[in-house]
């Protein structure tokens, strides 16, 4: 709970600076990348995060890895993570900053779970078609799920919207031991 509460704070404070600045796209972009090549490279991850090197070898290694690359302002919030042992919660946070940005800009996101990879086409029209479903502009990512069979689920902020032929079977199961129940 308290990691949330420190994830907020720090993810607010962020998008905050960033907005009256007028960079906070451009902020949520960078610690993206950011965020990719600390994924690409678990050394760099590892080396951020071990607690017995001292925070000027960190912000040392970080400013040599993204010195103009992003913003001071990004780069200068790495460095308060990094003097508060915050910096394993870096993704966390960011992740706070990016649904404080979309919800500024009226997006929600969410995922389409589907048996076999999407085409950008189909995956516009989901897009469009739930957008209009739950009153709110959708933008999706497509994840397989081969347990589906065919159809699609649909998640987007805890709502699920299932038209899988899975949940039609299951339905169709649940009714059969019904009315078995009731012979």
């Amino acid at each position: 709970m308290a990691e949330l509460t420190v994830d907020m704070t720090y993810g607010t404070a962020l998008y905050e600076a960033a907005a009256e600045l007028g960079k906070a796209e451009q902020i949520a972009g960078e610690a993206e990348e950011v965020l990719a090549v600390l994924e690409q490279e678990p050394d760099l991850r590892a080396f951020v995060d071990f607690p017995t090197i001292s925070a000027e070898e960190k912000k040392s290694v970080l400013r040599n890895v993204f010195g103009g690359q992003i913003a001071e302002e990004l780069m200068n919030f790495m460095f308060v993570l990094i003097d508060k042992r915050r910096m394993g919660q870096f993704e966390r946070i960011i992740r706070v900053y990016k649904d404080l940005l979309n919800h500024e800009e009226g997006v929600a996101y969410g995922v389409v779970y589907s048996a076999v990879p999407l085409d950008e086409k189909r995956l516009a029209e989901i897009e469009e078609q739930t957008s209009r479903l739950l009153r709110e502009n959708i933008k999706l990512d497509n994840e397989t799920d081969p347990s589906l069979i065919a159809g699609i689920k649909v998640m987007v902020e805890g709502k699920i919207i299932d038209a899988s032929v899975r949940r039609k079977f299951d339905e169709l199961a649940s009714q059969m031991n019904i009315s078995q129940g009731r012979n």
